[in-house]
């Protein structure tokens, strides 16, 4: 199992209650949907995946360590088993992309050797080995998705992790980053997504988890964006 949650509930100051005793087991190697209203919880559940929040109660376990407890020197050990994929994109805007995908490595203290080899690699991976001189400001936002991507794959992780990965682009390039999403999990990651697009959801047939105020009230296997008596 790799990912292990037990009775999480996440209150935040001033008493904002984001999740509620949260019971959620995720294998290696499934691809799957966190979906929901704003507000649900999508993204506070994705934040304390990656320890960059912690539950007000209960466990999380990674791999079989509970994460809950991690020393703050030992959170940077499992951000390198995470690729993070935000909405926003979140790249260098003065690096090429070459260089924003080797900048991954670099923090992780890799090699130059093994930098040289394993960027264009996963550039090529993404289709953008022809992009590696060029400026984020000089891509689309498809491409600029295809890097914060390639960023995301560039140490190996175990799990990647998106969160609106395609809120910000256009139904065609959306449709492309899924399928990409889709080709990665087919060889062997780990993918959690939280989406608010409907039609991928329901046209990929994955696991779909719902969440509703904080609750967890739907998990299916090939599940579908809504249920029937819901309409988000």
């Amino acid at each position: 199992m790799l990912i292990e949650m037990y009775g999480v509930t996440k209150v935040y100051p001033g008493g904002q209650i984001a999740l509620k005793d949260i019971n959620l087991k995720i294998c290696k190697g499934e691809f799957v949907f966190i979906v929901g209203p704003s507000g649900a919880g999508k993204s506070t559940l994705i934040k304390l995946i990656f320890r960059e929040e912690v539950p007000t109660k209960g466990q999380i376990f990674f791999a079989g360590k509970n994460i809950t407890r991690l020393r703050h020197r030992e959170v940077p050990h499992l951000r390198r088993r995470i690729g993070i994929v935000f909405q926003d994109f979140r790249l260098l805007p003065e690096k090429t992309v070459y260089e924003n995908v080797a900048f991954a490595m670099e923090v992780v203290e890799a090699h130059t050797r093994e930098i040289r080899k394993r960027v264009p690699l996963v550039l090529e991976r993404v289709g953008l080995l022809h992009k590696a001189k060029a400026k984020p400001s000089e891509l689309s936002g498809g491409e600029q998705q295809r890097v914060a991507l390639a960023r995301a794959l560039v140490n190996n992780p175990d799990i990647l992790v998106a969160d609106e990965p395609t809120g910000n682009l256009d139904p065609e390039t959306a449709w492309d980053i899924m399928g990409l999403l889709d080709d990665i999990n087919k060889r062997g990651t780990t993918i959690i997504v939280a989406s608010h697009a409907k039609e991928l959801v329901d046209s990929m047939k994955k696991r779909v988890i719902q969440l509703e105020n904080g609750s967890l009230v739907r998990d299916e296997e090939r599940g579908v964006y809504n249920c029937e008596s819901k309409d988000f």
